[in-house]
């Protein structure tokens, strides 16, 4: 086996995860480490929270946890959307010794069973009433559970009252007896091939990580008023440790869930840095494509387009000739400078994980002046084990391991990994973790990759997902979808073949860059009025057939099939990450994928 190591640059981590905040507030109580919403609209302004202000609210609802009987170890479970009250309480479960069991809020009742149920949670903390009723109905299921608190019912301040019989001494015993073996977290993965498995996630395991990622990401976390608005959900792991990174370096962090309220925030805001799933960025791309062509501007905008790729492409080839960076200055001035102020006009840099960004899309933002510093990991690798740095950026990749880990390519391509940020294991399942951890400590993957001779990662496709056609080609699909997605009408793709004579696609449209599309043809605004139109197919064939010339005509896509309606979160087809649960496409779908090869 091919392996790749970087060698580790710190000690091993001592203390926990909370310490940093009695660090902040004895060292500079007065900084603004965090930022939070005044009044529940956008536009309403934000109200800084002091270092000093912060440890005092975590001491009040950890106390109010001691207080309701919660003890080291006892799992916690917070069901809430991105918000200041999550890292808050977040904070105050660790502080104690206890065990975060995060619940994203969009899951359904039966998985808030399971977890609830599985986690043997001792206590729940909801956003809401809804939230509240969901806990309730699992209770039967769940026999450890005994309080349920609720934010939006005030749930930091009855936990802080509570709290007020919690001597300091006993609760200074408490704090400092917590060591980085601890178990910090529970997180369950989707359960896409089954119930969702908890990932035990240790103290150490988020400090092995960030010891040394908050030093080589200085671009980040060391300029000058560093800041980010965290609008992933905090109960996955990307955001997760994004904001453990923020309150170790105090860096200012914002909360905002209210994504269709997204680009107003950011205004507002103005963080420094982002961090994002590779969806959104081509939602920012596509939607300015699509802005520009239907305000009779569309050559400037790919023009200017074109210009940022090829402006960043020279960067790694000695740099941009005379002409290239005059065009570039010009259409700075013209359409970088606007879509940099989409962003809040103040970001530096992004960060993209979840999925592959793809070479167009890094080019197009590192030429407007926004790079983005692509990574990757998994929940079971507590976030990134590799990742590209302010300073060292080789687009298409996902970067170099980070210090202390090892990256390993087995002998059908699947990549491997090895550090202290790798898991536990799985709550309470020692055969799952044993065929996802080898006796060697790697951990395997489940994605195919390569790496060059730098270390740079390169992911191909995912274990499970290779299509092999009825001629024995096997066909990775995300090479072709990542493209497709880029044409501004396109919302979602997914291809299919696997023991067919053929590749071929299903493609969903995205319901705003249609209607300006539609509207400009004096064409029906709504899609499922819209399948079968030549205009319509001959666009979407131009961004499959600029795709198929990426592959061998052998995995090009020959047919594809247009749906009347786009993928959700809500209809259970894109992941909370917004990625393909192609599963359940192919089931809720699968007359449209028969008819391809029928008709």
């Amino acid at each position: 086996m091919r392996e790749y190591t970087v060698p580790a640059v710190t000690e091993p981590p001592t203390g926990s995860l909370s310490d940093p905040v009695w660090a902040n507030a004895s060292s500079h109580p007065d900084t603004a480490v965090f930022s939070r919403r005044v009044g529940s609209d956008s536009g309403g302004g934000w109200l800084d929270v002091s270092a000093a202000e912060f440890a005092r609210q975590v001491t009040g609802v950890a106390k109010g946890l001691i207080a309701a009987g919660v003890k080291h170890g006892d799992r916690v479970a917070l069901l809430s959307a991105t918000r200041y009250e999550w890292t808050l309480i977040d904070y105050a479960i660790w502080t104690i010794g206890a065990v975060t069991v995060p619940i994203y809020e969009t899951s359904s009742a039966s998985q808030v069973q399971w977890i609830l149920t599985d986690s043997d949670a001792v206590v729940a903390i909801t956003e809401n009433a809804a939230h509240g009723a969901v806990v309730e109905s699992a209770r039967s299921e769940a026999p450890h559970l005994q309080e349920v608190w609720q934010i939006e019912a005030g749930a930091v301040d009855e936990l802080t009252v509570l709290g007020q019989e919690i001597s300091d001494s006993e609760f200074d015993k408490r704090r400092t007896a917590v060591v980085p073996s601890d178990l910090a977290t529970l997180i369950y993965t989707s359960g896409t091939t089954g119930r969702p498995k908890g990932c035990k996630i240790s103290h150490s395991n988020f400090l092995d990580e960030l010891g040394p990622a908050v030093k080589i990401l200085d671009g980040l976390f060391d300029v000058n008023g560093a800041s980010t608005l965290l609008f992933l959900p905090l109960a996955h792991v990307f955001a997760r440790i994004i904001q453990v990174g923020c309150v170790m370096k105090m860096v200012k962090v914002g909360h905002t869930a209210d994504v269709k309220n997204l680009v107003p925030d950011l205004g507002e805001f103005k963080p420094t840095f982002i961090l994002s799933v590779p969806r959104v960025f081509e939602k920012v791309f596509n939607s300015a494509s699509q802005k520009a062509h239907s305000e009779g501007k569309g050559k400037i905008f790919d023009a200017a387009a074109d210009t940022a790729i090829a402006y960043s492409q020279s960067q790694d080839k000695g740099g941009a000739s005379f002409g290239l960076k005059a065009k570039h200055a010009l259409f700075d001035r013209l359409v970088y400078s606007k879509l940099r102020n989409v962003l809040g006009g103040q970001v530096q840099y992004a960060v993209s994980g979840g999925a592959p960004l793809g070479d167009r899309l890094g080019h197009f933002f590192r030429g407007i002046g926004v790079p983005v510093l692509e990574g990757y990991g998994l929940t079971e690798t507590t976030a990134a084990v590799a990742v590209n740095l302010p300073d060292d950026i080789r687009i298409g990749t996902v970067g170099r391991p980070l210090p202390g880990v090892s990256v390993g390519v087995a002998g059908d391509g699947e990549l491997l990994f090895k550090g202290g940020q790798v898991m536990q294991g799985y709550w309470k399942n020692d055969e799952a973790t044993a065929a996802a951890i080898d006796a060697d400590g790697w951990f395997h993957t489940g994605d195919l990759g390569e790496f060059d001779v730098d270390g740079f990662i390169k992911i191909t496709g995912r274990k499970k997902e290779i299509l092999v056609t009825a001629g024995g080609k096997n066909v990775a699909p995300t090479v072709l979808e990542d493209q497709i997605r880029l044409h501004p009408l396109v919302s979602q793709c997914m291809v299919v073949g696997d023991g067919k004579p053929f590749i071929a696609a299903l493609i969903t449209i995205d319901p705003e860059t249609i209607v300006p599309w539609a509207t400009e043809r004096g064409k029906p605004t709504d899609v499922a009025s819209l399948t079968a139109d030549e205009d319509l197919i001959a666009e979407i064939q131009k961004a499959v057939n600029e795709a198929n010339g990426s592959v061998s005509k052998a995995e090009g896509i020959k047919k594809f099939h247009i749906l009347e309606t786009d993928w959700t979160q809500e209809t259970g087809e894109l992941s909370l990450k917004l990625s393909l649960r192609r599963h359940i496409v192919m089931k809720n779908h699968e007359a449209d994928v028969e008819a391809l090869y029928t008709k």
